[in-house]
Formats: structure tokens, sequence, C-alpha cells
């Protein structure tokens, strides 16, 4: 994951001194290789040690190790925006940008939370998920706002291939299908940021339950991410703009492409043979407009 999607996805966990160094940088990465450790502290109305504290929750040592390998993260992308010209990834959008220009930042910034998050998805975590939808009596999915696509793209591919599967509207339905979940049932949820109540609740009910559940978030040590017992990470970089929560439903759909490809493998014939019939039932005798 690059550093600067580390920051980003540790920022809700960080206490409010370490907080300010990371949207600090975030803000203009070149900070850290233009300031000293006091600079920066001063910058960020913190001091030298927060600043320590922050590289180290980040997976640093210390300030000079997140200066050399940010140096050399942003040497890679400057690099690979002069080869490919590009709006600067997790950049905002502005009322002053052209259509085109509109079109190539949302590409960029979609194309790039694409490849950081099926770089890192954790694919142990994901084996275990495809064995538990797998072999699930049913799966209750839960999103809110841009994460109830989500979880309606992943209802209808499962229903497809004969899963029984129910996606929640609201949260009071998705409380009282949690409320009726059991050992052999799955829970999987929808949350960027991993802190949505709604959601929190859904999992920990199903969980209470003895359900197996799954959060898809970008937030590893979020509150939806420590009550389930799964969860798979995207690795979005948001923007005030909110071009980054268009990349993050994205990013969520590549992971629910990730795991109903894996669990059509593990039930090949089974998958094969519902699509076609789910197939046939929408084309009806002599029909060729629908399916």
């Amino acid at each position: 994951m690059s550093i600067q999607s580390t920051i980003q996805s540790k920022l809700p966990s960080l206490p409010p001194a370490s907080a300010r160094v990371g949207m600090a940088i975030i803000a203009d990465p070149s900070r850290v290789l233009n300031h000293t450790i006091s600079e920066l502290a001063q910058l960020c109305k913190t001091s030298d040690p927060s600043v320590v504290r922050f590289c180290q929750a980040i997976g640093f040592s210390g300030y000079a190790g997140l200066r050399l390998a940010l140096a050399t993260e942003l040497g890679r992308e400057g690099a690979a925006a002069e080869e490919h010209p590009a709006p600067q990834f997790g950049g905002d959008l502005n009322p002053g940008s052209t259509l085109a220009e509109t079109v190539a930042r949302i590409r960029f910034t979609e194309t790039m939370g694409i490849e950081e998050t099926t770089r890192n998805l954790d694919l142990a975590v994901l084996e275990q998920a495809v064995t538990a939808v797998s072999a699930a009596r049913r799966i209750n999915l839960y999103g809110v706002g841009s994460g109830t696509v989500v979880a309606e793209d992943l209802r209808y591919k499962l229903f497809r291939i004969g899963l029984t599967v129910n996606a929640f509207p609201n949260v009071d339905n998705a409380l009282m299908g949690a409320s009726l979940m059991g050992p052999e049932d799955v829970a999987i949820a929808f949350s960027h940021g991993g802190e949505t109540a709604s959601v929190v609740d859904f999992l920990r009910m199903a969980k209470a339950r003895g359900a197996t559940t799954l959060v898809i978030t970008n937030v590893a040590d979020s509150a939806a991410a420590k009550i389930a017992a799964l969860h798979l990470l995207t690795v979005v970089r948001e923007t005030p703009f909110r071009a980054g929560a268009m990349a993050s439903r994205i990013s969520q759909l590549a992971v629910v492409d990730c795991l109903f490809v894996g669990i059509a493998q593990q039930c090949f014939d089974g998958a094969v043979n519902a699509l076609e019939v789910t197939h046939q039932a929408v084309r009806g005798p002599g029909n060729t407009d629908r399916a």
C-alpha cells in the first residue's frame, strides 16, 4: 500500500495531534521533503515527539524513514504522470476544470483505487470469506449510502447462482434480519470509514447470534473492522469533492467481484447450472429481448 493511502486509511483512528500531521501531508506530501521535523511540527501546531509518533503509527521508526520512503513514492508517481499525464491521485475537483480534465481525474482516481485495492487484498481473508459464504445457509448484506449499491450488486450475483441472500434497504430491516441469523449464516456489511453506527449495530447483532461476520471497509482500525470476524480492505484516498467516494464504491465493487468469482469457482457446477437456468427463465420461450 502506498504511504499516502496508508495515511488516509489511518486518519480516523489517529489522535488529534497525529491526525493534524497526517492531514497536512495528505494535503501536500512534498511538505515532508521540504520541511524539517520541527518545521512540520510547528506547521501542524504540535511537537517533534508527536510527529515521531505519527511516523510510527504508519509503520516507520521515525521522520527520516518517512522522508526517504515518501520521496521515492512521489518520484515514482511523478515519473508515471510524465509518461501518462493525469491528475494527481487523490486530488480534488474544482469548478474551473474542463470536462476532459474531470473525466481524466475520475479515470485516474478510480483506476488507482482498484489497482491498490486488489494489489493489497488479503488473499487468506478472502479465501476464508469465500469458504464461509459458499457454505452459508443464508447471507445477509447491509450498507448505507453508496454501500447499498454495492450490497445490491453482490445480492444479485449471489442470487443468480442459487444462494439464499438478502440485501436490506434500511437499518430496521437489517437488524431484524441479523436477529434471526445463526451459526450457519454470514453477514456482510459495507462501510468505507467503518464507523457508521447502523453498520456496526448490524454486525454486532449478527455476531451475537453466532453468524460469521465480514466487513468491506477502507479502515482496518475502524469499529466495524474490530467487530467483524473478517475484514477485506479497500485502498482509496478520499477528497473534499468526494471523487474518492466514487472511487471507494468502485473499489468495493472490485472486492465484491473477487469474492463472487471465488464463490462461483468453489461451487462451479452448481453456479454454472444456476446461471444457465436463470438466463433461460428471463429469456422465456422465443424471447430474445431480455437477459
